[in-house]
């Protein structure tokens, strides 16, 4: 679709209000008012526009409304968990249309779901999925995916049920969370930090300027590639760090504490932590100690990048209780770095693949040379 240049800016304009006048219109876009009118009736010929009704204005007077018209279209977001699988359908002016959550293995099932609740009719411009892991091209011109079997195999399983011919952009999960956390969470009004993910596995976001920093690789933030253990008796092991730091180990450490008198040993995370969060001296004793690894591991990201603000997510880490000694080792470390908790909660990671696959949709829709994130 060939769009004139005032009607791709009237519509990325239209698109982050969801509704508009054409005098808000024309000072969004920075265009004069006849301009606008030619764009929008440009857009309204083509149903990326359409009429909403009137707005009263302060003089009496009355104004037409716009929104995106049906032609507009839809776009997915699917974020592959290590667990569940969320997806959203959004409009491209960020509406949620429908969303459906089922386990890892029913990817492609609970896409389908999403898609077939879609509105009929519209047209499904991007797709953007959330993976555990860096992503590759087999050639020039091929399909991205995941670089490694991680998140490979549960890609290729859920992409059969994704349209021919849409575009479809991979995005780091702990990407994707810190954009969500910039938006809408606990980054809100700071356009530079690290979202430090702690969870089954370890992951880093490094968000500066606004913008995620990806890297030559698109490897950024991958903290489970920190050399570990590193002493004088011990070589290195690959991601060594992450299998010292994810929950798998956290439990493994539970186990070897645990006590006869402190009743059954946790099985999950969330369990130790609860117990820990009621007082259970043993499993606070455990805590504490991961919490003095997790600010271990906060040290040297803010050594590398002085990031200002770290905000701790993921299923362990974005546990108030880890807040205290995190930040007492940050401090004993390194130099001061204000320290909070992830405020999006699990549906973060989705929440950021649809501000980022709307973002793409624009994109496509207006053929602008990229899509900002």
């Amino acid at each position: 679709m060939h769009l004139s240049e005032s009607a791709r800016v009237v519509f990325d304009v239209l698109a982050g209000t969801g509704t508009a006048t054409r005098p808000q219109l024309a000072a969004g876009a920075g265009l004069s008012k006849p301009t606008v009118s030619t764009a929008v009736a440009e857009l309204e010929a083509v149903e990326l526009a359409a009429h909403s009704g009137r707005a009263s204005g302060g003089t009496g007077r009355s104004a037409a409304v716009y929104r995106l018209g049906p032609a507009a279209g839809a776009v997915l977001a699917v974020d592959l968990g290590p667990a569940k699988t969320r997806v959203r359908g959004c409009a491209l002016d960020g509406t949620l249309l429908a969303e459906g959550t089922g386990s890892r293995q029913e990817a492609a099932d609970t896409v389908r779901k999403v898609l077939d609740a879609l509105p009929a009719g519209a047209p499904l411009r991007a797709v953007v999925v959330a993976v555990g892991d860096v992503t590759t091209r087999d050639g020039e011109g091929a399909r991205e995916r995941p670089a490694t079997a991680k998140a490979g195999p549960v890609f290729d399983a859920m992409a059969v049920a994704l349209p021919e011919g849409v575009p479809v952009h991979l995005e780091n999960n702990v990407n994707c969370a810190a954009l969500a956390e910039l938006h809408e969470g606990a980054a809100t009004g700071r356009d530079t930090f690290g979202y430090l993910r702690i969870g089954v596995g370890i992951g880093l976001a490094v968000v500066i300027g606004g913008r995620v920093l990806r890297g030559a690789n698109g490897a950024a933030g991958e903290v489970a590639r920190i050399p570990y253990p590193w002493d004088e008796s011990r070589a290195p092991r690959l991601e060594g760090l992450e299998q010292r730091m994810g929950s798998r180990t956290l439990l493994r450490r539970a186990a070897e504490t645990w006590q006869d008198g402190d009743g059954p040993c946790p099985r999950t995370a969330e369990r130790l932590l609860a117990l820990s969060g009621q007082g259970h001296a043993t499993a606070r004793a455990v805590i504490d100690a991961h919490a003095a690894d997790v600010g271990r591991l906060a040290a040297a990201v803010a050594a590398v990048l002085d990031p200002g603000l770290i905000v701790l997510g993921g299923g362990t880490g974005a546990d108030p209780q880890l807040l205290p000694g995190v930040r007492a080792e940050l401090a004993r470390l390194s130099w001061p770095t204000e320290v909070v908790s992830s405020v999006v909660g699990d549906t973060g990671t989705v929440a950021g693949a649809s501000r980022l696959a709307v973002a793409h949709g624009i994109q496509t829709v207006t053929g602008a040379v990229r899509a900002k994130h």
